[in-house]
């Protein structure tokens, strides 16, 4: 029976009030020290406790520990899967979602990504990691690169996802993460393609904290290649950007012509 939910009525008293607690207390993932709060017990108790329940089938075990209730009503408890921006904010804090993750969230494409873009400002030794089956693209920032985020609420867990205008920026920056440049450039294109949402000074400002002038060498040259009437921004492009030429795309090796008025080598068809 290991693995499969008993009916609630089915369950000895006090687990039944247990199950109940940590129900009300968590939707998200939780840790045992959180757990021992809640329930007032030791965290070496806890920890015995979350073991027992995610070996009953009771919770499931999102990485070591920490876990996540599951639904009463699950049919294939074990196969249950937190929320994966949920998990993120629990696993790699302190990040955000951004990448292509957050050009998704933001309505800025419809391509789906199979992996999640997340910037951690704790150690990694892997870019990628796979919890509970999401496979999790990590790029380590410092502290100070933790700017431009707004909070979203996934499974009742505060999660930080960079802003539309971060979001460009960041991919801007590195093209990779955007799904390349040219995914960027139509990402670009729909930004500026709903006047109400659009915030030139937002994204200059977090351009300039960036730090990377080639963010604007290269968003100057898109609005130009792609004929995007965004007269502002593109003086702002203009007057920022830096002595020596940069690439269009910088995870590419191939040779292209320079554009002198933007200083870029221009190494990918947008």
């Amino acid at each position: 029976m290991s693995g499969k939910p008993i009916p609630l009525g089915g369950l000895e008293g006090s687990t039944r009030v247990l199950l109940n607690r940590l129900h009300r207390a968590f939707s998200g993932p939780f840790k045992a020290d959180e757990v021992s709060e809640v329930l007032g017990v030791s965290q070496a108790k806890a920890r015995r406790l979350l073991a027992h329940l995610a070996a009953k089938g009771w919770l499931a075990r999102v990485r070591r520990g920490l876990y996540t209730t599951v639904p009463l009503e699950a049919s294939e408890p074990e196969g249950w899967l937190a929320d994966p921006w949920a998990v993120a904010a629990r696993t790699f804090a302190p990040c955000y979602v951004g990448g292509w993750s957050a050009l998704h969230h933001w309505e800025l494409t419809e391509q789906l990504f199979r992996s999640v873009v997340i910037f951690t400002a704790t150690s990694v030794r892997n870019k990628e990691r796979v919890v509970q089956g999401t496979t999790f693209r990590l790029r380590q920032v410092s502290d100070a690169r933790l700017f431009g985020l707004k909070t979203v609420w996934r499974q009742k867990t505060p999660v930080q996802v960079s802003d539309r205008e971060r979001t460009l920026v960041d991919c801007l920056d590195r093209p990779a993460i955007g799904g390349g440049i040219r995914h960027v450039a139509d990402c670009v294109e729909e930004w500026l393609a709903v006047a109400a949402r659009v915030d030139v000074e937002r994204l200059v400002e977090h351009g300039d904290r960036l730090g990377n002038r080639a963010v604007f060498k290269r968003l100057g040259y898109l609005l130009e290649a792609r004929s995007l009437a965004a007269p502002e921004l593109s003086r702002n492009c203009a007057e920022r950007i830096s002595s020596g030429v940069s690439p269009l795309d910088p995870s590419s090796e191939t040779a292209g012509r320079i554009i002198r008025r933007w200083r870029l080598r221009v190494n990918a068809r947008v």
